[in-house]
This record gives structure tokens, C-alpha cells and sequence, in this order.
């Protein structure tokens, strides 16, 4: 079946979540810290979807949300390079925030050629809905690991500050 491309598309969460399946030689990926964050990144986005289901939003327009709602005039280049995408991926998401009516580009009063990103009023009320039901969603994350959560959360600020880091040296470890 081909998918075509949608006006309107809704977030979708993964097909089923990427637990291991019994019996299936998995090789080197069992031994990869990649792997086990891949399977605990599906996880936490079906958890995710689940938490937010009914307001048709994903983890990363989720992110643009607060993302512009905390820096009401902030540039579309500047999403893109805060959310690590190409500038085309930050147009599009751009295109569907403001298809919802929750984003808006505006003119900027001191140079014609510029816009920024500021949330609407509806942007604004979806977004505190969302916040509510984000940080219930993590919180229960946070309090079923006890008091490994905390340094879990660093460490992996660490990793991409390491693998963003260390993929420029090589493999000089």
C-alpha cells in the first residue's frame, strides 16, 4: 500500500512497541547502548501517545510548542537548530503548528524581511493542556525509577553531549 502525503497528518505512534521477542538471535544489538535507548525511546513515545492521544500531537511537536511558546518571536531557523533538524523539517512543522492555529508567523517590527514564531491564544491553551499531561506522563516515568531517575537523566545528557562530541575525533577512544 503507498501512503500518500496527507494536508493534515496525525501523529502516530509506532506499530507496537520494540520489545525483544523470545527465541530471536539479536546478535551484537543486545550488546549496543544504541539498541537498548532505540527500545527505550519506542517505549516512551507509546507512553507518550498515550498520554496525548486524543490531542494528535508527537513528542517533537510537542517540544516546538514549548519551544516557541517560551521564546515568543524566536526565528524558524532557530527551532530547526534547537530541535536538530534540517531547515525543511523545521518548515514543515512550522506549516502544521500554524495549520492548527496554534502558531503564528508575525512580521518583525524592525526588519520587513523577518518573521518570528509566537503561540496564539488556542497555541497557548493546547500547550498548557499538553504541559499538564506531559509532566504527569513523566513524572510517573520519573517515580518508577526511584532514585536512579535523576542520574539517569543527566547520564543521558552526558551521552549526547559525548556522542555529539567524540563523533568528531574518530575512533580515537
Amino acid at each position: 500500500m503507498s501512503r500518500t502525503k496527507s494536508s493534515n497528518p496525525v501523529a502516530e505512534p509506532p506499530e507496537a512497541p520494540l520489545l525483544p521477542v523470545p527465541g530471536l538471535d539479536y546478535g551484537i544489538l543486545d550488546d549496543l547502548l544504541g539498541y537498548a535507548l532505540r527500545r527505550a525511546q519506542n517505549a516512551l513515545y507509546l507512553d507518550f501517545y498515550r498520554a496525548t492521544a486524543e490531542l494528535d500531537v508527537s513528542p517533537q511537536r510537542f517540544a516546538a510548542l514549548v519551544l516557541v511558546g517560551r521564546n515568543p518571536g524566536m526565528r524558524q531557523g532557530l527551532l530547526a537548530q534547537a530541535m536538530g533538524l534540517h531547515r525543511s523539517g523545521a518548515l514543515r512543522l512550522t506549516d502544521w503548528l500554524t495549520g492548527r492555529g496554534w502558531v503564528e508567523r508575525r512580521d518583525d517590527a524592525e526588519d520587513a524581511r523577518r518573521w518570528g514564531l509566537f503561540l496564539t491564544t488556542a497555541g497557548k491553551r493546547q500547550l498548557t493542556t499538553l504541559e499538564r499531561r506531559v509532566r504527569t506522563h513523566d513524572e510517573r516515568l520519573m517515580s518508577a525509577l526511584g532514585d536512579r531517575a535523576v542520574r539517569l537523566k543527566a547520564d543521558l545528557e552526558r551521552l549526547a553531549e559525548i556522542a555529539t562530541t567524540d563523533n568528531n575525533d574518530g575512533d580515537k577512544r
